[in-house]
C-alpha cells in the first residue's frame, strides 16, 4: 500500500514487515527510521529526527513533533491513539520565539531536549510526552497523563497531570516470549 504524503523509499532506514498507514504524513522521511515488524497507524504525524525499534506499535492520531528535536524508541513499545510527543516546545515561563513560522536568524528561547523511550513501554491513549523526557525499560501510563522529565522506575504504572506513581507492574515472562517472538519472525525473514 502506498503512503499519499512521501515515499518509502525516501525513509532512513524501514525494516522488514513495518507496516506505515497510508496517511501517516512523515514531514522529513530522511530523517525517521522504522523497525522490523512496526507497525505506524493512519493519521500520525512525525516531524522531527525519528527513530522506533521492532515490534513497536503507534496508534492512530498520534502527533511526535519538534523539527530540530530527537526522538528515540526502543522494542516492543506501544504508543497509545491520540499521544503526543514533543522534543522541542517554547518555554512558557520566560519569553521565547521559536516557532518554525519565525526565520532561524531571529529564533530564541524555547526547549529542545531528546526523548527516549526504552524497551518495553507502554503509553496510554492521549499522553503528552515533554522534552527530556526518558523512560526506563518496562514504564507505563494511564490514559490521558503527562509525562513530564522526572525519574521515573522500571516496570511502573504511572499515571495523571504530573505522572504520578501508581502501581509496581510484574514483567513476569515478557523477555522470554519476546526472545521467542523474535527467533521465530527473524528466521522466517532469512528464509525469504
Amino acid at each position: 500500500m502506498e503512503n499519499i504524503f512521501f515515499d518509502y523509499k525516501n525513509l532512513k532506514y524501514l525494516g522488514k514487515g513495518a507496516i506505515i498507514g497510508k496517511t501517516v504524513r512523515i514531514r522529513n522521511p530522511e530523517k525517521v527510521s522504522i523497525g522490523n515488524y512496526t507497525i505506524i497507524d493512519d493519521f500520525t504525524y512525525i516531524s522531527c529526527d525519528f527513530e522506533i525499534g521492532s515490534y513497536c506499535h503507534i496508534a492512530s492520531n498520534s502527533t511526535i513533533s519538534g523539527g530540530n528535536g530527537k526522538v528515540k524508541i526502543g522494542d516492543f513499545v506501544g504508543i497509545g491513539a491520540g499521544t503526543s510527543i514533543h522534543p522541542c516546545s517554547s518555554e512558557f515561563l520566560s519569553v521565547s520565539l521559536e516557532m518554525p513560522s519565525i526565520p532561524e536568524e531571529f529564533q530564541y528561547g524555547g526547549i529542545n531536549e531528546r526523548i527516549i523511550i526504552n524497551n518495553y513501554c507502554q503509553i496510554g491513549a492521549k499522553n503528552t510526552i515533554l522534552p527530556g523526557v526518558s523512560l526506563p525499560e518496562g514504564f507505563a501510563s494511564s490514559a490521558n497523563s503527562v509525562i513530564r522529565k522526572k525519574k521515573y522506575r522500571q516496570w511502573s504504572l504511572y499515571g495523571g497531570n504530573d505522572s504520578n506513581f501508581i502501581y509496581k507492574r510484574n514483567p513476569g515472562q515478557i523477555k522470554e516470549i519476546t526472545k521467542k517472538i523474535k527467533e521465530k519472525y527473524d528466521a522466517s525473514i532469512s528464509e525469504r
